[in-house]
């Protein structure tokens, strides 16, 4: 029996969209999808210790290559702690994305209860010099059988 949970989100940003293109297409449209994973291995419940894995998958679903420069995280516990978390990158890297391309991680995260939630955007420049946030909409992280 697996111990793990997976949820998927699929976000496609809504407020300050850019203007469209002639085609009707927005020209800085980058998607995210999130799955999750609670780490039953690496927890330890008497020790108030949670330790969740998340895999994010972004598509550049507009008509403008982009690199992603920068992250921003809020994550809350279920205590209403919060933790924000910023940087350049992910996983060490800066993926530039073509039109139509994707690039997955898998990160991770350790909370002090059994549920909580995370939520922020990656700062994306293309290659026309536009910047803008890419939101990663606010995403679940719950030990199985937690959430009915």
């Amino acid at each position: 029996m697996s111990n793990n949970i997976a949820m998927t989100n699929v976000h496609k940003p809504s407020r300050n969209k850019p203007p469209l293109t002639m085609s009707g297409q927005q020209k800085h449209n980058i998607e995210v999808d999130v799955e999750t994973r609670y780490i039953d291995e690496q927890s330890e419940p008497e020790k108030e210790r949670f330790v969740f894995s998340y895999t994010i998958t972004i598509r550049n679903m507009g008509e403008a290559a982009a690199r992603l420069l920068r992250r921003h995280w809020i994550i809350t516990d279920g205590n209403g702690n919060v933790q924000e978390v910023e940087g350049e990158g992910v996983v060490g890297e800066q993926p530039y994305l073509k039109p139509g391309e994707g690039f997955r991680y898998t990160s991770g995260t350790v909370l002090a209860t059994p549920l909580g939630s995370m939520h922020g955007n990656y700062k994306m420049i293309s290659d026309d010099g536009y910047e803008y946030d890419a939101p990663i909409p606010a995403f679940t992280l719950a030990i199985p059988n937690t959430l009915h």
